[in-house]
């Protein structure tokens, strides 16, 4: 029995000419503010409010960072910005060293040691594989008789 299995589902389809169902409620939105703005408003306030709606409108619209629509960048935008933040400061005792007199001040900074494999330690690992994998091989046949 074959089934048939749906291709480009990641792609939106164009309902209104070239545009998807979202870009064109964000062009008439943005359209629609703008048609308010200037019946309610002078014409010089009119102009000044409605080019920043207009901007959104088309960015929310058009404009993409990094293959995602601009609405996933404003709503990462809202939720870094007004979201709860950690912020977690350890404070680091400075030891004196040196004398007083002088005024030496030096930090001492803790270093983590990274254990690191000399040669003959890698040798010696590696030996150890290879005579562990040579003695348990793992054949095509032994998975088909599970």
């Amino acid at each position: 029995m074959r089934f048939q299995v749906p291709q480009f589902i990641e792609i939106e389809d164009k309902i209104f000419g070239p545009l998807t169902f979202k870009q064109f409620i964000y062009l008439a939105g943005g359209a629609g503010i703008c048609v308010v703005l200037f019946t309610f408003l002078p014409k010089f306030l009119a102009i000044l409010v409605s080019l920043p709606v207009a901007g959104l409108a088309l960015a929310l619209t058009f404009y993409k960072v990094n293959d995602k629509p601009f609405i996933n960048v404003m709503e990462a935008f809202f939720n870094y910005t007004l979201g709860n933040k950690l912020y977690i400061w350890k404070k680091e005792e400075k030891k004196v060293v040196g004398s007083k007199e002088y005024g030496v001040r030096e930090t001492q900074i803790q270093q983590i040691q990274v254990p690191r494999l000399s040669e003959s330690k890698l040798r010696k690992l590696t030996w150890s594989l290879d005579i562990k994998e040579n003695q348990n091989p793992i054949t095509e046949n032994s998975n088909d008789e599970l």
